[in-house]
């Protein structure tokens, strides 16, 4: 399954797909040729995290 990032260069800001065997490596973007890090394991969706139950803190 592809990767889909975002070129980080607010002039550019091409979506970018990338192979998953590229996790952690630096990729060029093919528009604007920024150097960007493909992230190793991304975090939990928005949704994910929502429906996540949160512990009551002490009090």
């Amino acid at each position: 399954m592809a990767i889909t990032l975002l070129c980080p260069k607010l002039t550019c800001r091409a979506m970018l797909r990338v192979p998953e065997s590229v996790r952690g490596k630096r990729v060029r973007c093919p528009e604007c040729g920024t150097a960007l890090m493909v992230p190793l394991k991304t975090g939990p969706t928005r949704q994910q995290a929502s429906q996540t139950p949160k512990s009551k803190s002490p009090q």
